[in-house]
């Protein structure tokens, strides 16, 4: 049996109050332009891009924001373990559980794009300890796997 991780997930105003809490937390700001960049990758309903996220941020503000502005941001939110990274697409996803730190395993769909996370520490301890043996430090697993949602199967 694995072992999943169970937990409350905030959404919409709690998740963006959540997200804020945790990045004070780990002792950075929560800015006007950080708040933006979260909102619009929370309203997103698959993984964003940096740019697709600017875009999202400049209709919001009326005005031009830059792509390397954003990348920053999210690069910090991957950091404070706000947003993950899906590297197969190099794109962004929201954390629904800011305040919680493990590994997610995410589900992409090849037909939507849609990613869902599940969790499953013990796969992923699994992995770790695999990378462990072989003599890996500071080990971060990503998962991804890649297949068709059951909406569009």
């Amino acid at each position: 049996m694995a072992a999943h991780h169970h937990h409350h997930e905030p959404t919409g105003e709690s998740l963006i109050e959540a997200a804020a809490h945790a990045l004070v937390d780990a002792g950075e700001q929560w800015t006007g332009m950080r708040a933006e960049v979260f909102e619009a990758l929370v309203a997103r309903e698959r993984p964003a891009s940096a740019y697709d996220v600017a875009e999202d941020v400049s209709k919001a503000r009326g005005k031009r924001v830059a792509a390397n502005s954003v990348y920053r941001i999210l690069d910090l939110f991957v950091a404070t373990n706000l947003a993950r990274r899906v590297e197969s697409a190099n794109a962004y996803i929201a954390n629904p559980h800011p305040g919680c730190r493990h590994d997610c395993i995410f589900l992409i769909c090849d037909a939507c794009g849609r990613a869902e996370h599940i969790d499953d520490d013990k796969l992923t301890g699994a992995l770790v300890d695999a990378a462990k043996g072989a003599g890996f430090a500071d080990i971060r697993p990503v998962v991804e796997l890649r297949g068709v949602c059951a909406a569009c199967s």
